[in-house]
């Protein structure tokens, strides 16, 4: 069954619905994330979920030595009107994902303490939909970082960003581009407080990858990027030849966040 799981990650199937250090480093151990994306629908309270992911997810996480564990609310809800929240565990293996799901879904004693999460009514349930992608960190940067910022947490700014390409051929070589042509590079160069940067295996948009970038706040993110489209160096890369037409589309989520998150 394991092997089933991994061949199934690994093929491109979808689930729809530790040093920590900003200089760039290759390592054999490239660790794998999980994001978990909770979907509410407007009738909707995001209370329990966040008091489960307060109370027994993080807490479940840190006890078995997993961290930093982020947990992030919209800054403006999408275009749809939706709210979500969003979860990043960084994992040592797929098997290790797959182990620690288990072992929280079957520990009774860890899900009793949220019971308005684990024993809502089938009409009431706690949320609309959770979403799972799975990703591997890139070789440039292959572990998770702790943003250093400053300001005030109700202030922080965290940018999920995610590039589509046309098909698998152009998102390897986007990610080439990210790696041996130097874009992670820029981006450290320019001062960006990089949390991942990784390809994802199994989501609803793929073949894409994903990465996050924090900022003390708004201000700060939108000088970093207009620093980042002058730069010189990104004009000469993006302009390459062999790099172009390898994203078809791109999705931005700003994010916060909230009290309990590692990150």
């Amino acid at each position: 069954m394991k092997s089933f799981y991994l061949l199934l990650l690994t093929t491109g199937f979808f689930l729809c619905s530790l040093a920590q250090s900003k200089t760039i480093h290759h390592s054999a151990e490239r660790l794998y994330y999980v994001i978990r994306v909770y979907h509410f629908a407007d009738t909707q309270s995001i209370q329990a979920t966040e008091d489960f992911l307060q109370q027994v997810y993080v807490p479940f996480m840190h006890a078995l030595g997993i961290r930093p564990v982020g947990v992030f609310s919209m800054i403006r809800p999408a275009d749809t009107g939706e709210q979500r929240l969003y979860v990043l565990t960084p994992y040592r293996s797929l098997a290790q994902w797959e182990n620690t799901e288990q072992a929280l879904m079957h520990d009774t004693a860890w899900w009793n303490k949220v019971p308005d999460y684990s024993r809502a009514p089938a009409s009431r349930p706690p949320y609309a939909r959770m979403e799972t992608i799975v990703l591997r960190a890139f070789p440039d940067m292959p572990v998770i970082h702790k943003p250093r910022l400053h300001a005030p947490i109700a202030q922080r700014v965290y940018e999920l960003r995610s590039y589509e390409s046309p098909d698998e051929a152009y998102g390897l070589n986007k990610i080439q581009m990210f790696n041996a042509g130097g874009e992670i590079k820029i981006f450290d160069r320019l001062g960006f407080e990089a949390v991942f940067y990784a390809q994802v295996l199994s989501g609803c948009h793929m073949p894409n990858l994903m990465y996050m970038t924090a900022f003390e706040d708004m201000d700060a993110r939108n000088a970093h990027w207009k620093a980042f489209s002058a730069d010189s160096v990104w004009r000469h890369l993006s302009a390459l030849p062999e790099y172009q037409h390898n994203v078809s589309h791109a999705d931005i989520v700003f994010l916060h966040p909230l009290s309990f998150s590692d990150l």
